[in-house]
């Protein structure tokens, strides 16, 4: 059984990748093919997270142990986890952390299940784009944040502007002179 992966990116608007693999290989083998077809060094601790349709996160499968799962029927580890040990299903849907310090990812959707076949090596199918950088440094990290505002940030951000100063009760604000940590 060969599983084909659609792999895109919400920071690079035309960047895809396809990747054909076969479904005993495990997420380690995976995550290897999603390096290589990016061109990224392996040295970020990565990790793949089971989604729901929502694409919000359920089971994590981590690249190493890192010693902060709370028992070992919750720790799954990509070298020893098989694909089709979690994914069932076409339109399954995962995430790829490549860069956990800004938590930057990869959405990836099984897309397509074919019976009858098997897939020795796996093969990215398609490349369409450049991927986005693996990390980021500071002097992007800091432009990302001035540059994109989020729209959350509009004038009732504060709070109402029918705020009324004569409606503010003191009472239970203790306001003294002084240093306020004695």
């Amino acid at each position: 059984m060969v599983y084909r992966f659609t792999i895109i990116s919400n920071e690079v608007e035309d960047f895809i990748r396809e990747i054909k693999i076969d479904a005993e290989a495990t997420f380690y083998d995976l995550h290897q093919a999603i390096l290589s077809s990016c061109h990224y060094a392996d040295n970020v601790p990565t990790s793949f997270f089971i989604c729901n349709q929502e694409w919000e996160q359920e089971q994590e499968i981590l690249l190493e142990d890192m010693g902060t799962s709370r028992s070992d029927e919750d720790l799954y580890l990509m070298k020893k986890t098989r694909l089709n040990e979690l994914l069932e299903d076409e339109k399954q849907r995962m995430v790829y952390v490549f860069d956990p310090l800004d938590n930057r990812m990869f959405f990836i959707e099984l897309t397509e299940i074919s019976f009858r076949k098997t897939q020795e090596q796996p093969v990215c199918s398609r490349s369409h784009g450049e991927a986005p950088q693996q990390s980021m440094g500071l002097e992007e990290f800091l432009n990302k944040e001035t540059t994109k505002p989020s729209e959350d940030l509009n004038e009732d951000f504060y709070g109402s502007e029918s705020f009324d100063t004569e409606e503010f009760d003191p009472e239970g604000f203790e306001i003294s002179e002084g240093n306020p940590y004695h």
